[in-house]
């Protein structure tokens, strides 16, 4: 049985005090079942693994490179993730893809190095809106989707997480319906049982895109939908709290 996740993707947001207080009234709450991790920017990553350190709060980052080492300015490696605690790693969030030019080869350069690092990918694919305009949705994820599982080692069943963020509604205030992101995260589930049915009964598949308190219950729901990864809301507490508890 997969167990829900909530991922707060903080993004570029955050500093030394307002990280304490986000982080002061998660520990302080009632966050349901689910599995709860964060996301800071990695410059912050040492402090929120300071604050949740022995908490069932993990933290993770929201990219890496795909190199270990060497004269990569400015670039943070998996292992210096590692070092740090992080479980989780963002691999191709579409602001990655739209905004730096990331293409499918890159995030599944990231995914192994992530996986080789110990860390668990949440993998992002989506499709923007002309995409989904012109019935392409599919299309497009299940491209992205193949990228990914084609870095998979022979007999994998586990060890990453796969979030599908629809590019629209990202930032927007859109959200896809409960349906509409159900019919993706199905394909996305078949994707992955066409390789082994063990692989698509274990693993977890987020739903991003503008998910608020007032739209999670809804869309966690179905079956297919295991959880969220969370852009602005997981910036404010009650907000995060209230989808985690969703989700649990």
């Amino acid at each position: 049985m997969r167990k829900p996740l909530v991922v707060g993707n903080w993004k570029m947001h955050g500093n030394t005090a307002e990280n304490v207080a986000l982080l002061e009234g998660l520990l302080s709450a009632e966050l349901g079942t689910s599995d709860v991790a964060v996301c800071p920017p990695s410059i912050y990553v040492a402090q929120v693994a300071e604050k949740l350190k022995g908490s069932a709060i993990g933290w993770g980052v929201q990219n890496i490179s795909a190199v270990e080492k060497g004269a990569y300015t400015g670039e943070i490696s998996a292992p210096m993730a590692k070092d740090l605690g992080s479980k989780y790693a963002i691999i191709g969030h579409s602001e990655r893809r739209t905004l730096f030019g990331e293409v499918d080869k890159d995030v599944a350069d990231k995914f192994v190095a992530a996986q080789q690092a110990g860390l668990t990918p949440i993998a992002c694919v989506g499709e923007n809106l002309a995409e989904r305009e012109a019935g392409e949705t599919l299309t497009v994820v299940g491209r992205q989707l193949g990228a990914i599982l084609a870095a998979l080692s022979a007999g994998q069943v586990d060890g990453f997480v796969i979030a599908y963020e629809p590019v629209w509604a990202i930032g927007t205030g859109k959200t896809a319906t409960p349906e509409q992101a159900q019919e993706v995260h199905k394909f996305i589930r078949d994707q992955l049982a066409a390789l082994s049915a063990e692989l698509a009964e274990n693993i977890q598949i987020l739903y991003g895109g503008s998910v608020k308190a007032d739209n999670a219950e809804a869309l966690f729901a179905n079956p297919d939908i295991d959880g969220g990864l969370v852009g602005g809301a997981s910036l404010l507490v009650d907000q995060f709290v209230a989808i985690c508890r969703a989700a649990g």
